[in-house]
């Protein structure tokens, strides 16, 4: 029943009471000869308080319902969209309590949703590598996730600042201008805007934000390329120049050999040999860092004796080292006797460093082999007398083909190295899960330390 159908049932009924009311007290009245003004006082006082009865009875549910529809509506305001109880009573106050309840839920939905997109969204940013920067169409930051922030060493907040406060730099601004116009736009490369040896590159597209067009700014950290390819370029600049030296003087004795006498050509053969063998070695040592880098270099790890390890490379280079009157000075712990790993391997590093040291130590000089245990792992050492290595080039000395001052070498000559048995010691020792690392002892001298678990 509609309110309307009950408002106008309630007025007939008081109506109807106001009637029998009335007629009883007309009869009543009647028999006691009462005056005609008396009588319509009687009847108006006894209709108005049937009347307001009746309308106290009906109205008092009304409003409690009413009140009930205020209270829903004030919780679903406050943002409290959990169901309540229906109160569908088919008539207009029903009506309204079932739209309000369907349309809290429909908006309770769309607001779940909208939470739901935006933390995936905030997931994505968070877990990308790329920087991410949203401008709106003022030049005013709305957005930056955590890569952004790292890149640019952002710590504050930085919604609603303008972009130039944190990308200080005019290709980006002239990105920014063009993307909000519209127009297409080119990636550019930045330097030295928060760290110099950090390189970026800056994309810009236009994206369409409430009320008007906005930009995004992608950032992506190039600095690990840049490195690469710069080690690229000196690596092959390096093995050029390595392989044209050797060839040029091959290429040179072989033509002096066309004219030379026998005693001559036993010399030159000599040197085209000795330029041979190195470029021999070169080719050997560049085949095996490409094996290392491709993971291609198989461990087979066992118990090896560190002792047995410094004897065999001992052996390897006796020839060298009596031809330098060198002496060797082996000292290993009774607790570091043994370590685990691949024993070739582990050879051809200590090998490496005990020949670096050979060639950098004057003659009739020490070197000392040492192995001694600090708590879980084994620490082997070769130290030399020779003249150190320059602080600068101390982190330096294991990439490729990087060569230290002259003065490390004997009597400033070249040693003949490929200038790759370092960088092998550093793939060799890292492929058992160790490091190399080198420094300089007092009073003179450099030291290489071999740190590996037990």
């Amino acid at each position: 029943m509609t309110l309307r159908a009950k408002i106008l049932l309630t007025g007939l009924a008081a109506i109807a009471i106001a009637a029998l009311v009335t007629s009883w007290l007309t009869r009543a009245l009647d028999a006691r000869h009462v005056s005609l003004l008396t009588l319509a006082v009687v009847v108006g006082a006894a209709g108005l308080v049937s009347g307001a009865i009746v309308i106290v009875t009906f109205s008092i549910p009304w409003a409690r319902r009413l009140r009930a529809l205020e209270e829903r509506a004030g919780r679903y305001a406050a943002g409290h969209f959990a169901r309540m109880p229906p109160d569908y009573v088919p008539d207009e106050i029903g009506t309204v309590a079932r739209l309000l309840d369907a349309l809290t839920q429909d908006l309770g939905s769309r607001l779940s949703g909208l939470e739901a997109d935006r933390a995936r969204m905030a997931a994505i940013l968070s877990g990308m590598i790329e920087g991410v920067l949203v401008v709106n169409e003022h030049g005013r930051l709305q957005l930056a996730n955590q890569a952004a922030r790292r890149m640019l060493r952002i710590d504050d907040a930085v919604e609603g600042r303008h972009y130039p406060e944190l990308v200080r730099h005019p290709a980006v601004a002239q990105q920014i201008a063009a993307a909000l116009a519209g127009r297409p736009t080119e990636s550019v490369e930045l330097t030295g805007m928060r760290d110099d040896a950090v390189t970026l590159i800056a994309r810009t597209a236009p994206v369409e934000i409430s009320p008007g067009r906005g930009a995004v700014v992608v950032l992506h950290d190039i600095t690990d390329l840049r490195r690469a390819d710069r080690i690229r370029r000196d690596f092959v600049a390096n093995v050029s120049h390595e392989l044209r030296t050797p060839l040029t003087a091959i290429r040179g004795y072989v033509e002096a050999l066309v004219d030379a006498n026998p005693e001559e050509s036993r010399a030159f053969l000599e040197i085209v040999s000795r330029h041979t063998l190195r470029m021999e070695h070169l080719v050997r040592d560049l085949l095996r860092l490409a094996r290392l880098d491709a993971g291609q270099e198989a461990l087979e790890r066992v118990s090896c004796s560190v002792d047995a390890l410094f004897g065999s490379v001992e052996s390897d280079l006796s020839r060298l080292l009596a031809v330098r009157r060198l002496t060797i000075d082996r000292d290993v712990a009774p607790d570091a006797t043994l370590v685990s790993g691949d024993p070739s391997k582990l050879q051809d590093a200590i090998r490496n460093l005990l020949e670096n040291a050979t060639n950098h130590s004057p003659e009739g000089g020490r070197i000392e082999m040492r192995a001694r245990r600090e708590g879980s792992h084994v620490v082997l050492s070769v130290a030399d007398e020779g003249p150190g290595i320059p602080d600068a080039d101390l982190t330096r000395v294991f990439e490729r083909f990087y060569r230290v001052d002259k003065s490390r070498t004997r009597a400033g000559k070249d040693p003949g190295g490929t200038g790759l048995g370092l960088s092998i010691v550093r793939h060799l020792i890292e492929l058992h899960g160790g490091r190399v690392t080198a420094a300089n002892r007092s009073p003179r001298g450099a030291v290489f330390t071999i740190d590996l678990p037990a």
